[in-house]
């Protein structure tokens, strides 16, 4: 009995051991990102006349600077990244010095309005400490003002937001429409009191989600900062083009995947398509961006299905490299 206890042990052990070296392959060999290089949107110049051109920055999971000249807003704003093991075992919180630092390489002095899709760490962490650097407006839900009290931001830096709700800053008209996180163990709850950080980075809640739409003059965009949906949310919003997240969507069953497509993209008419929320968000931004590894992430799933329900219904699909402002509406 003692040696069957013993081999059994044994057997124990190198499963375990086999597992975690299974896990350190996948974190050291993320799904490559060379066969989309020829999707790659180009630079573009910056806007000829104030107000009248969108140029738009990818900054990461699902951070976008969006800017005409004249007036700048954001999403999300999520530029600490803690890494892997200090949100799996610690806590996280802002990092002031490192959020100076990569507003002024991306070029922000100033925005109008930070906006957060949802109130998890990976989008709502440092909203509140960009919102007091540049002098924002920090704007999302009850959650996300939770948020920003804990972080000591005053309340009349914070506009708290439901679903139909809609803003104005400059000539960016916002709409907020109720969405959905996609199905993860993540997902729901809200922040109910002001959340002040160091906290675990299970402490940061959904609370709602939206899907932003963003109105400039004769074009529209919409962000999708995550792979759920409100079915029939969308129904009579048209967008040009949509900042797509892709989170998780490679691990969902194929009939989500077709589903997410058509709330989402089909409904709105688009006619481009930029994946977001596709990156390592515990690498530091100041790397190279990889794609989130298996296990927690089908990169290469979630952009074969994109390009292969791209041809059927002829939308351009094209990636937003970090740091480069694209022109999201060029050729369209």
């Amino acid at each position: 009995m003692k040696r069957v206890l013993k081999y059994i042990g044994i057997l124990l052990v190198l499963i375990l051991v086999s597992g975690a070296a299974w896990l350190f392959y996948q974190f050291e060999h993320p799904p490559e990102l060379s066969p989309y290089t020829s999707l790659a949107m180009p630079e573009a110049a910056a806007p000829e006349a104030a107000g009248q051109q969108v140029r738009v920055t990818f900054l990461g999971v699902a951070t976008l600077l969006i800017d005409d000249g004249e007036t700048a807003i954001m999403t999300d704003g999520f530029f600490t990244r803690p890494g892997r093991m200090t949100v799996l075992t610690g806590e996280v919180a802002p990092d002031p010095a490192l959020i100076a630092q990569t507003l002024k390489r991306a070029g922000v002095h100033q925005l109008a309005a930070v906006i957060t899709g949802h109130s998890h760490y990976d989008h709502a962490l440092d909203s509140p400490e960009v919102a007091k650097q540049t002098g924002a407006l920090l704007v999302g839900s009850g959650s996300t003002a939770n948020i920003g009290r804990g972080w000591g931001l005053p309340e009349q830096s914070i506009r708290t937001v439901h679903g139909g709700d809609e803003l104005d800053f400059g000539r960016f008209h916002l709409k907020f429409i109720k969405s959905q996180h996609a199905p993860t163990g993540f997902t729901g709850g809200e922040i109910g009191k002001p959340l002040t950080p160091p906290a675990r980075a299970t402490d940061y809640k959904e609370g709602d989600s939206y899907s932003i739409l963003v109105q400039h003059g004769q074009y529209s965009l919409l962000v999708q900062t995550s792979a759920g949906f409100v079915e029939g949310a969308l129904k009579g919003v048209h967008a040009d083009a949509v900042f797509l997240g892709v989170g998780t969507l490679g691990m969902q069953p194929e009939a989500f995947r077709q589903a997410y497509w058509k709330q989402v993209v089909q409904t709105v008419g688009a006619r481009r398509v930029f994946p977001i929320h596709w990156d390592d968000f515990t690498r530091p931004l100041a790397q190279d961006l990889v794609a989130l590894p298996f296990p927690f992430d089908d990169f290469t799933t979630s952009m074969n299905f994109i390009i292969k329900n791209g041809k059927q219904d002829k939308v351009e699909i094209r990636m937003a490299p970090a740091w480069r402002r694209i022109d999201p509406f060029a050729g369209l």
